[in-house]
């Protein structure tokens, strides 16, 4: 394995409680005190190391996933500094030092996981991408890679809902597949306008969108405010005021307050 060096500190465990909490996520897994993932169809594993990572296998390709998958675009240490005076994070932030947000590698993949979790527990939302990747994807070692665009753009609206779909997801995510919005382009685009092209399209709000800039992009001044645990964890504080009272580093505190909800 190839070893890929990560800013400190760094908590491996932290990063990737998300592919565990829900249950196991088929398309990023954990497995073996390892996470799994297939890029350019081959199984791409990451495992802790002193200092940062050890992947396998680490090249042009796989490299931008690993980044993406461990935050390591997200500089912490500012964050840190200011977090240490502000009100509401002073006491969590220590605690949950050394976690990266991790990043929604594929931006096709992370807008229909938005989708199937509109509306329903994110327990519920997993095992209904999860039976999506098991029928329309591919398995390559441990992982399944999730299913191509073109892929589910050629399905049957009536096929999705037999896999848990409600009818309109269903519609969202067949309509989705089949638009011709270029989304790796978004990338190049200021927040405003990324969230006026992803309202555009059916199905996808203003927390969708919202969450594309946070948890696809990696946006600092992205702010979910209508997510529901997030509104919990801000409280008493409204959602729109708190908003102001993380500027500027939002996006950041949004991740570390879901996470703190989840490990008191």
């Amino acid at each position: 394995m190839a070893f890929l060096a990560v800013p400190g500190p760094f908590d491996l465990a932290l990063t990737t409680e998300r592919f565990r909490v829900f249950g196991v996520d088929r398309a990023t897994l954990w497995h073996e005190d390892g996470l799994h993932r297939v890029v350019g169809g081959r199984e791409l594993r990451i495992e802790a190391a002193s200092g940062g990572v050890d992947v396998e296998p680490l090249d042009a390709q796989t490299e931008p996933v690993v980044r993406a998958l461990l935050g390591l675009d997200f500089d912490l240490e500012p964050f840190y500094l200011w977090a240490a005076d502000h009100e509401l994070l002073a006491d969590l932030v220590p605690r949950l030092a050394g976690f990266r947000p991790s990043l929604a590698p594929e931006p096709f993949e992370m807008l229909v996981g938005a989708i199937a979790a509109q509306q329903v527990s994110l327990f519920s939302a997993l095992a209904i991408r999860n039976r999506l990747v098991e029928r329309f994807g591919s398995r390559v070692g441990e992982a399944w890679a999730f299913p191509a665009r073109e892929t589910l753009a050629a399905v049957r609206e009536e096929e999705l809902v037999a896999l848990g779909f409600s009818r309109a997801k269903a519609a969202y995510v067949v309509g989705l597949a089949r638009d011709g919005i270029d989304l790796h382009g978004l990338a190049a685009l200021p927040d405003e306008e990324v969230r006026a092209r992803l309202v555009a399209l059916r199905g996808i709000g203003e927390w969708t969108a919202e969450w594309f800039l946070g948890r696809h992009l990696g946006r600092p001044h992205a702010w979910p405010a209508g997510d529901l645990a997030l509104r919990k964890a801000v409280a008493p504080l409204h959602v729109d005021e708190a908003r102001i009272r993380f500027h500027p580093f939002e996006n950041l505190s949004a991740h570390y307050l879901l996470l703190s909800r989840r490990m008191p």
